[in-house]
């Protein structure tokens, strides 16, 4: 096998790559410090800022929620893809916030955009893994020839929020990610992936429960083995460490930055990397790919995609990036992206410049109010 990734990409029946065309994204309209959080719970908060590696929190008004942040992500990528609705030939959601047990999510978005007709249309759920999954098979139905001229639109998006008090309350967050998935003009996607899965409850939501449980010691461990795996499958017979070096980023999906570092370096661990070396190579491969979440907290299926849309800007056409999901329950996968021509242009870091300087920012104390309206519509 190959030590380094495949950078072809399966052509489409134009004979160009095919992967993303465009991308948009879009964050909540409101936020809280990690530090206020600290002052309610009675908490030193650099536990939440060097323990955790959290800046800030985005929330959710109580009439807001995955599918407006959805609905907005997917018109921002479409308006700067050029084409229209009637070249969508499928809309792919992942979420694990979905608002019906039969009605997929994809439908109230849909309905958002006015999109319908000769279009698939379905939400896909694994936990954070959601989103990536709902690419793969957009790619997929894309380079096979199976959607002739027509594109994907592909979303993930999420608002992750925790029982009052809970350890996880400080990782809360919320955002959308939307993806067309045509010709690579931002990024061509490598046909072949590694994904790795065991069933286990590390995280997971029962029916009718509004708050995950999360054991998370063994979350923690299943992440960790999970990137391990993957890793190695992508290194094949080569040197890990050269790998890594050789690409630009190196992105991850973000429960909490400190968890990354965590699985990262347990990764440089088990390849025998010198542990000065894997530190060097966290601060310059991986740790720049998280500046946006950490001002929006994790955001489940939309978090991995945030660290690659901010990983891709500026890169020069040709330059590689590495993308490692995992979902709880649990699926992994890590798969590689070549820049485009549009990549260096980033267009798409309007949306999160905007949304940032825009949001309003709330205090402890309208933290709480905030949550007892959410409690009480979702109760």
């Amino acid at each position: 096998m190959s030590s380094k990734p495949q950078t072809s990409s399966s052509p489409n029946r134009t004979g160009r790559p095919v992967g993303i065309a465009s991308i948009g994204l879009h964050l909540p309209p409101l936020a809280m410090p990690v530090e206020e959080l600290a002052k309610l719970r009675g908490q030193d908060p650099k536990k939440y800022t060097i323990g955790l590696g959290c800046r800030e929190m985005a929330l959710c008004p109580d009439d807001y929620g995955a599918v407006e942040l959805a609905a907005e992500a997917a018109k921002r990528a479409l308006a700067r893809w050029g084409g229209d609705l009637s070249s969508i030939g499928l809309i792919a959601v992942g979420t694990e916030s979905a608002v019906d047990m039969s009605r997929p999510l994809s439908a109230w978005v849909a309905e958002e955009l006015g999109l319908s007709g000769a279009v698939r249309s379905y939400e896909v759920k694994h936990a954070c893994y959601g989103g990536t999954l709902a690419l793969r098979q957009a790619y997929e139905w894309k380079a096979s020839g199976a959607a002739g001229e027509k594109a994907a639109l592909v979303i993930a998006t999420d608002v992750a929020l925790y029982e009052l008090g809970d350890p996880g309350e400080p990782t809360q967050g919320a955002g959308a990610v939307a993806m067309i998935v045509d010709d690579a003009r931002i990024a061509s996607m490598d046909p072949v992936s590694h994904p790795w899965s065991e069933p286990a409850f590390d995280f997971w939501r029962p029916v009718g429960e509004s708050f995950p449980r999360v054991d998370g010691k063994f979350s923690l461990d299943c992440y960790k083995r999970a990137a391990e795996h993957c890793f190695a499958a992508l290194a094949g017979d080569g040197d890990a460490e050269e790998m890594i070096s050789e690409l630009a980023a190196v992105c991850f999906h973000v429960p909490l930055p400190k968890m990354v570092k965590k699985a990262f370096l347990h990764v440089g661990e088990r390849f025998g990397w010198d542990a000065e070396r894997a530190e060097e190579l966290f601060d310059l491969k991986v740790d720049p790919t998280m500046g946006w979440n950490r001002m929006c907290g994790n955001a489940y299926t939309a978090s991995l995609w945030m660290s690659v849309a901010e990983a891709l800007q500026g890169l020069a056409e040709g330059e590689r990036l590495a993308a490692f999901s995992y979902g709880s329950g649990f699926g992994a996968e890590v798969q590689t992206f070549t820049a485009g021509p549009e990549a260096a242009a980033a267009a798409w870091a309007a949306d999160v410049e905007r949304d940032l300087a825009s949001r309003r920012h709330v205090d402890a104390a309208g933290y709480e109010r905030l949550r007892g309206v959410r409690l009480a519509v979702s109760a």
